[in-house]
């Protein structure tokens, strides 16, 4: 029996390996390794895909997600509301910037920040707001993005998870990290859109003056080369990680296509197998597309399960299983167990199905007929 991965990036390899290939050696024969002409061309053709002005290639998801909260001049005393359930980076670059996290709880169906919650989290000292569009699904923003406009507070927008999600919003598609001010974006290999290494981006709507100076952040903050405005980072995106990246968006929406059709699939097979008493499947809100990261249910017995199924060969993953206002690290903010019901609830009950463009149909039903057979033996 062969073992089923939760992701595998050697089959998606295998389908542009030629083209891989010729970029890299593009690269290879310029000799021109850090930012450069093929980072400039990404950020042409990623802008244009997100329809925003600018884009900025940077060294990871996580130093996007810096660059965004230098660029807002973050001071101690100042808050960013943001959630509790999501990966660590999200809340460690507003507390690197002295700023403090103030959490607001989840939406138990789609696992994302609920905009009640984040309006009713505003204080006067609220600098910004850093919603996160979870395994791939974009926060209805447009039930935020004109109160925070009004009040003067910054959205940006954690679009790690979800290049090519979008919501109808103002009569028009908008896809992730075109809504707020900025959007901050992770090419780790699985993601998405991902490259053989790490990688990032700011994508900026509108603002050209904010652009230049995320541009100067990502190198030491030197508008000139050895002429320092400010103190920035070293955070360049390298230009092979370009070159790869350029190649693989022009897949993109297929590859995203092809996981909602994988999406799809296993709805039909917990039907089928009658398994909806015991899983919940994602939801995908009403006007907006789910580009499934991760495929994240909600299980019963969801620890047992996940060990039935790693033993026949089937692996799954918990994202996450300790929410961040309960980290070690953050227990200066004060928060205790209780105080976000339901993003406890979900690190007590989520599993990441295997999710990836090339899951095979029969993988799939494999994979839910273990599960059937775990619930018909644990009833």
């Amino acid at each position: 029996m062969t073992n089923i991965p939760s992701f595998d990036l050697t089959r998606n390899y295998a389908r542009v390996k030629e083209e891989i290939n010729v970029a890299v050696l593009r690269v290879l024969e310029t000799q021109h390794f850090i930012l450069g002409p093929e980072v400039e061309a990404l950020e042409r053709e990623l802008a244009a895909y997100l329809e925003v002005k600018n884009t900025v290639g940077c060294a990871s998801g996580t130093d996007s997600l810096v660059l965004a909260m230098m660029a807002l001049d973050l001071k101690p005393g100042d808050e960013v509301i943001t959630t509790p359930f999501t990966f660590f980076a999200t809340v460690s670059c507003i507390t690197r910037c002295g700023a403090t996290p103030v959490f607001a709880d989840v939406d138990p169906a789609t696992y994302n920040i609920k905009s009640e919650d984040i309006l009713a989290k505003i204080t006067p000292r609220t600098k910004a707001v850093l919603p996160v569009h979870l395994f791939g699904q974009m926060c209805p923003l447009e039930e935020i993005k004109d109160e925070l406009a009004s009040r003067n507070i910054a959205l940006v927008e954690d679009c790690a998870q979800a290049i090519g999600a979008h919501r109808m919003i103002d009569g028009r598609v908008a896809r992730s990290g075109s809504v707020g001010r900025m959007g901050c974006f992770s090419f780790f290999p699985t993601k998405n859109l991902g490259c053989y290494g790490d990688g990032g981006m700011v994508s900026i709507a509108d603002d050209e003056e904010l652009a230049q100076r995320i541009r100067r952040l990502r190198v030491h903050g030197a508008g000139t080369t050895y002429f320092h405005d400010e103190v920035g980072i070293n955070s360049r995106l390298d230009a092979l990680q370009a070159a790869i990246l350029r190649v693989r968006l022009r897949h993109l929406e297929g590859w995203n296509e092809e996981r909602r059709i994988v999406a799809g699939r296993y709805m039909l097979l917990f039907g089928e197998k009658g398994l909806l008493d015991f899983i919940k499947p994602p939801v995908e809100l009403a006007g907006g597309r789910h580009v499934y990261h991760q495929y994240v249910v909600r299980a019963k017995r969801r620890d047992e399960l996940q060990k039935y199924l790693a033993e026949r060969g089937v692996t799954t993953r918990v994202y996450y299983p300790l929410p961040l206002h309960l980290q070690h690290c953050f227990a200066y903010l004060g928060y205790k167990k209780g105080d976000f019901p339901t993003a406890e609830a979900l690190a007590d009950d989520v599993l990441a199905l295997p999710m990836f463009p090339e899951l095979l149909p029969e993988e799939q039903e494999r994979i839910v007929s273990e599960i059937a057979g775990f619930y018909a033996k644990n009833a």
